[in-house]
């Protein structure tokens, strides 16, 4: 198959994704081609497709900064024909040709093996944003919070991101507090393990440097005020995973969180996680994630729906996890 449908992504005369196809002569360099079974839509996948935000930094682009599916050819001593293989991230829909085609040729130092126990569209469920909630549970842990220093908050709590948290901190056994903007997913959160849902109004604006201590951790998926009024109700000596800026880039606090309770800011970056802790990132996620929790958080599309869905999660209209079928 030299040519193959994918979603591309051009500048001039103006910026537009359009359902489209390129040819295989067309990948970018790499030791592994691998033919895509599934991807899904993330936050980013959003925003370069909307030309929202400068995500993409080459064109034309392939977006998708997800994907799964089966190696077809490989000179990479670590993958061979047939291989299961899953990547997020390492600039795969920003600089790299990415997820939303059949076919993408990247390097075989960025895909890790699809875990045993997980199928492709469960491992696109989990995607990047479940990859990063997983990367903020193990920080809060290497910190040392544990659940009997008291509840963890997750911000943003309906999104991919926050989701995937609320699931595994309550199987973790913590007591979580959900925040969200949508309280008619009250009862989503809630079957996901939450124990209390908490309107994001409540962060939104500016905040006292420090305010009333409420939890041990917390996992921030919005940044901006919400980030600094979460750290000024972070309890002595806690902890706050900050992994999100759907409210804006800025944090608008002050030093009085680490300097008078010792709070620490944990900051997680997904993109370019080395392979080591993704690989006990992704057995974690494989052994940990509740597999109807997952799918509680997940709905499918058809690769004719990402372009519209990718609007829809900008809009706030997105729950949990899609999962895109594209073969």
């Amino acid at each position: 198959m030299s040519r193959f449908k994918a979603i591309r992504i051009v500048k001039e005369p103006a910026y537009a994704a359009s359902y489209s196809e390129f040819d295989e002569t067309e990948l970018m360099d790499g030791d592994v081609t691998v033919r895509v079974s599934h991807s899904t839509v993330n936050y980013k996948d959003g925003l370069a497709i909307t030309g929202k935000s400068p995500v993409v930094r080459r064109f034309p682009m392939i977006p998708g900064i997800d994907f799964a599916g089966l190696v077809e050819t490989s000179s990479h001593k670590d993958f061979k024909p047939g291989d299961a293989v899953v990547l997020t991230g390492w600039g795969v829909g920003e600089t790299h040709l990415g997820g939303y085609a059949e076919k993408a040729r990247v390097k075989g130092d960025w895909l890790v093996p699809l875990p045993p126990g997980l199928t492709a569209a469960q491992a696109m469920a989990i995607g990047t944003a479940g990859f990063t909630a997983m990367l903020a549970v193990l920080a809060l842990e290497k910190a040392g919070l544990t659940p009997d220093r008291g509840p963890v908050l997750v911000t943003g709590a309906a999104g991919g991101v926050g989701s995937v948290a609320v699931s595994l901190l309550a199987t973790a056994g913590w007591r979580v507090i959900a925040s969200t903007g949508r309280p008619e997913e009250a009862d989503f959160l809630k079957k996901l393990g939450a124990a209390d849902i908490i309107d994001r109004a409540e962060f939104s604006n500016p905040g006292r440097p420090l305010g009333k201590e409420r939890w041990a951790a917390a996992v921030d998926c919005v940044g901006s005020h919400t980030l600094a009024n979460v750290l000024a109700q972070t309890s002595f000596e806690g902890a706050v995973a900050a992994c999100g800026l759907a409210q804006g880039m800025d944090l608008p606090t002050s030093v009085a969180p680490f300097i008078l309770r010792g709070v620490s800011l944990l900051g997680i970056d997904s993109v370019m996680k080395p392979k080591a802790p993704r690989l006990i990132a992704w057995d974690r996620l494989a052994r940990d994630l509740d597999r109807d929790k997952l799918g509680q958080i997940s709905t499918t599309i058809g690769y004719g729906e990402i372009i519209d869905t990718a609007k829809e999660i900008l809009e706030g209209k997105v729950r949990g996890r899609v999962i895109v079928e594209i073969g």
